[in-house]
């Protein structure tokens, strides 16, 4: 069997359910942070909210799929693990990344309005 095909789904598997766990998390909390940020319209909330996980599904998601276009050829199962393992924790550590600069961007947006 070709260990790329191999790669690939468990990269994607992985990652896919890594990103929409995470992404779902962030959008059941994200509420709090929405609705500070536009008072006394929660249904207008609730669309921002949907449509910042909407960018997020497809951001990351992308990015995900657009990574497999990099991989070498995998000649065994050790390179196998190695790459999927590294290729996991750049999405991971992206993810990461991204989050604490929203926080950090919608903190500061608050307190100005504050």
């Amino acid at each position: 069997m070709n260990l790329n095909i191999l790669g690939y789904l468990i990269y994607l598997s992985f990652t896919c359910i890594i990103i929409i766990k995470v992404g779902k998390l962030c959008y059941d909390n994200g509420n709090l942070f929405v609705s500070q940020l536009i008072p006394n319209h929660e249904a207008l909330c609730h669309q921002i909210n949907k449509m910042l996980l909407m960018g997020y599904y497809l951001l990351n998601l992308g990015y995900c799929a657009m990574t497999i276009i990099s991989w070498e050829k995998i000649q065994n199962s050790t390179q196998l693990i190695e790459i999927i393992a590294t290729k996991s924790a750049i999405i991971i550590l992206t993810i990461g990344i991204m989050h604490y600069i929203n926080i950090f961007l919608v903190t500061k947006y608050i307190n100005k309005l504050i």
